[in-house]
């Protein structure tokens, strides 16, 4: 066999190798749920009188949502007189003025609710959170984002975990509250719901890290000061912070019982900011944190899983090359007799791309909803998201690699729960973010599968074809929401 042969198929391999052990540690997981399932955390006792709790409400630009998290936050089931509410607005916008007229309201209600507003942005969320903590003595200090809203207990049904005093952070699961708006809200519902029923259930229960998901959770002031406190040199300052504590030795919480609903992104761009952000932080914490996570004394099984949680971002610059190398890996294949090399070819596609990731989530939908079947229609679609999202977030993982901007880029929300609700032009001008630069190479890798797929058809691959087909729905997908949506802001703009 020729030598670039050699050499193109050796890559090939060699990175479809480095998936499947990615693959192979989600059967992982999903063996730990189960294994662990049955062992829910319970409170070591009850608090007999309940502790004083802040609430801390971190806002930017969130005008079309600030008035409904306030709202939800001043409903929670808690003693008025042990409650207070923290609104950390670093908002540029007319949210200040509309923020600011909420909590004057409120308060007259009798809330004990201050709005915090700083007009520099140092550390962003990060240096939000801190700056709240300078002005309240509270032990507890639960967090809300601006797209949550906390069910009226949830305060009151987590707070007795801290009874333990070995507990420093609670989290819950999130719920969706427009997840049947679109198809494209519908997937990120099943994405979410894999890293919250299966993941975190299997990492806490069974003894490994897992991390505070920015929202949504409850913390001991002493664990965060003992951790060293919110940092802002990655953009995942919740995740930086849940393994410092640990490494501390504090132990965390799923309470998965208890649901926070939010609102979930409705459009391409945003959805691709968001996730850009959270692959770029990953990378950024595993470079900040793995070297004291292998140096400690914590048992390996746990070091280990640390290191599958914070580097499995890397898996989209590994699907960005092995997409490039679909082409000549496929004529060399064409032209190659032999079975054996035949059917590793497929294998390695088979494997890599589809049963790991379709057994995950199934087991998320089945866990999580009575109506877990009518989701199986949408994986494959799942499927060529995950892959149309390479580029965006092979960007991210290779951003936190070589560069060092930790820039915080807010998620837009238009406070939308129904398909019925499509949010007003000037809403969407406002709130759509920016072009993506690589673009291009989406739509470029969308067209380059139509040709490999053809191919692959052509020769009578059916098998191949309709693989090659999930990478080029999903490059087309994302590429041309991404560019649609670009174009109608600049529409609307002129």
């Amino acid at each position: 066999m020729e030598t670039w042969k050699i050499v193109i198929l050796a890559c090939y391999f060699s990175i479809m190798g480095v998936l499947s052990i990615y693959g192979i540690h989600r059967y992982y997981l999903v063996y730990l749920y189960y294994r662990h399932k049955k062992q829910v955390p319970q409170p070591k006792e009850e608090f007999g009188e309940l502790p004083g709790v802040l609430v801390q409400l971190p806002i930017f630009n969130e005008a079309l949502v600030i008035n409904r998290l306030i709202d939800s936050v001043c409903a929670l089931d808690y003693p008025r007189d042990r409650l207070e509410i923290q609104v950390l607005d670093d908002s540029i916008d007319e949210t200040c003025q509309v923020a600011e007229a909420k909590v004057a309201e409120k308060r007259a209600e009798g809330f004990n609710i201050t709005r915090i507003h700083r007009t520099d942005r140092v550390g962003f969320k990060a240096g939000a959170l801190a700056e709240g903590l300078r002005h309240t003595d509270k032990e507890y200090i639960a967090i809300f984002d601006a797209d949550f809203l906390p069910k009226p207990d949830m305060i009151r049904n987590i707070i007795h975990h801290f009874t333990d005093d070995g507990v420093g952070m609670v989290q819950v699961r999130w719920g969706h509250l427009n997840r049947r708006f679109s198809l494209l809200t519908r997937l990120q519902s099943i994405l979410l719901d894999g890293h919250f029923v299966v993941e975190h259930t299997a990492r806490n229960r069974s003894g490994r890290f897992f991390n505070f998901n920015g929202t949504a959770g409850m913390w001991r002031r002493a664990c965060i000061d003992d951790a060293g406190g919110w940092h802002h040199n990655t953009l995942t300052e919740d995740l930086d912070l849940s393994y410092r504590a640990q490494l501390k030795g504090w132990r965390f919480v799923y309470d998965f019982p208890q649901v926070a609903p939010a609102e979930l992104p409705i459009e391409m761009q945003a959805f691709k900011s968001q996730q850009h952000r959270w692959a770029k932080g990953s990378i950024q914490t595993a470079r900040k944190n793995l070297g004291d996570i292998w140096k400690s004394p914590i048992p390996f099984k746990t070091k280990l899983e640390a290191t599958f949680h914070l580097t499995s971002n890397i898996n989209y610059v590994l699907m960005v090359i092995v997409s490039l190398l679909m082409l000549p890996a496929l004529l060399i294949r064409l032209n190659d007799t032999s079975v054996a090399r035949s059917l590793l070819f497929d294998v390695s596609i088979f494997m890599a791309a589809t049963t790991s990731v379709l057994s995950f989530y199934l087991v998320s939908q089945r866990e999580a909803y009575r109506s877990w079947k009518r989701q199986i229609v949408y994986f494959p679609l799942l499927l060529s998201l995950g892959i149309g999202l390479s580029v965006n977030n092979a960007r991210a993982v290779l951003e936190a690699t070589f560069g060092k901007d930790v820039t915080f880029i807010r998620t837009p929300k238009y406070n939308v729960t129904s398909a019925t609700q499509k949010g007003t032009a000037r809403e969407k001008k406002r709130y759509t973010p920016q072009k993506a630069a690589w673009v291009s190479l989406e739509i470029f890798l969308g067209v380059y599968f139509i040709f490999i797929t053809g191919i692959a058809m052509f020769h009578g691959q059916i098998l191949t074809g309709f693989f090659l087909g999930l990478f080029m729905v999903g490059y087309l997908w994302v590429g041309s929401a991404s560019f649609l949506s670009s174009r109608a802001k600049r529409i609307a703009a002129a």
